[in-house]
């Protein structure tokens, strides 16, 4: 594998994570946090990471409550 293929592969389970967290959080009846999480997995295409730090900060801010 090369270095590209690794970054391909670590931004596709990001955008997975970020899917399955937002499902999560719909079977919990948490609606504004799934659909905050499935609009990050959308834009991690365009911009890495921020399925990541959407997912720690709904997970910040549900800590802090």
């Amino acid at each position: 594998m090369t270095v590209n293929a690794n970054a391909n592969s670590l931004k596709n389970l990001s955008t997975v994570s970020t899917v399955i967290d937002a499902a999560l959080a719909f079977a919990r009846g948490r609606t504004k946090s799934g659909m905050l999480l499935l609009g990050a997995a959308a834009l991690s295409s365009k911009i890495p990471g921020i399925g990541t730090a959407t997912s720690l900060l709904v997970r910040l801010v549900r800590w802090l409550r």
